[in-house]
């Protein structure tokens, strides 16, 4: 296929994945490090086997929910849409899936909850919680220190940060940030990424090398064109999202893992609301609903044991 025709296919599979209003938390979606790919039959389409819906309250959990929201019975929660398997739009545009909304919607059947779903772009919606906008948010938030100190998380996968690029680069691998001095870094704004290549571009300076370039998208459709078309020299984004876009676009490789880090629901610091989340998470775990989500996405090396409140980052 010649390249022209490539990028043009490329812009079907980006119009019918993502939508017109994708935005950028990096998700492009994936499958797991163990190699696990799309469930079968479902190369090049969104998933939507229904994994839910067969999912019981467990009192228990929702016991410990706060008494005034047991009573309301609702809860706002704040979605970033990106692309597979975190969060994207079926072919309708309106329609919001992934991982991320499978999850969310578990947890709030285990409690015996409605949830009522606002699109947000991913930047906003952590600075959002704190005002009270919104009860919590997904998005493949990362536990990190830094976020910790303001946000609270309950996890309930493991993914992190990696790096893709055209299959012609030079590139291998990359284990340190001063191999990126002198390219354009394509990545989401406002996410961990951005922070993690902000903070290290002085190693290109004591290197005697020139910086790398900080390109942030958030549109993520408009950064693998970007990268298609060379105005990118490489993308960092997350672990499962890199390796779902690589397997549907041609011309592109996964290069390799970088930093793993928790991904959690996020919550305003001091949330009653986690203990109850966390023992959704563990429940699903123990009836099977967990394995099925990830089975369903492509991501089971991103399971994990048992769900935590705010642990400490990986380093």
């Amino acid at each position: 296929m010649s390249r022209s025709r490539g990028l043009a296919a490329f812009a079907l599979i980006t119009a019918a994945a993502l939508g017109l209003t994708a935005c950028g938390s990096g998700e492009a979606g994936g499958t797991d490090a163990a190699g696990a790919g799309p469930a079968a039959g479902q190369q090049g389409k969104i998933p939507t086997a229904d994994v839910v819906s067969a999912v019981r309250k467990d009192d228990a959990a929702a016991a410990l929910l706060p008494a005034n929201v047991r009573a309301a019975g609702t809860l706002t929660i704040a979605t970033s849409v990106g692309t597979p398997p975190g969060a994207t739009y079926l072919e309708d545009g309106k329609t919001v899936v992934g991982q991320d909304v499978d999850f969310a919607d578990a947890v709030a059947k285990v409690l015996g909850l409605k949830l009522k779903r606002e699109v947000a772009a991913f930047e906003v919606i952590l600075p959002a919680l704190d005002s009270g906008k919104y009860d919590l948010g997904t998005g493949n938030f990362g536990v990190t220190d830094a976020r910790r100190k303001t946000i609270d998380f309950v996890t309930y996968i493991n993914d992190g940060q990696g790096f893709a690029v055209r299959k012609d680069s030079e590139l291998t691998s990359v284990t340190d940030l001063a191999q990126l001095c002198g390219l354009n870094v394509a990545t989401g704004a406002g996410t961990t990424f951005e922070a993690t290549l902000e903070q290290n571009k002085a190693k290109c300076v004591d290197a005697g090398k020139k910086p790398y370039a900080v390109q942030t998208y958030s549109d993520q459709g408009a950064l693998w064109i970007s990268l298609q078309q060379g105005r990118s020299d490489v993308v960092m984004s997350t672990i499962n999202g890199l390796r779902y876009a690589v397997g549907r676009q041609e011309g592109l490789k996964f290069l390799n893992e970088y930093h793993r880090l928790d991904v959690g629901f996020a919550f305003k610091k001091g949330t009653p609301l986690a203990p109850a989340f966390q023992a959704a998470v563990n429940r699903l775990r123990k009836d099977g609903t967990y394995d099925r989500i990830l089975a369903k996405w492509g991501t089971t090396g991103s399971g994990i044991e048992q769900s935590q409140i705010s642990p400490p980052e990986h380093k």
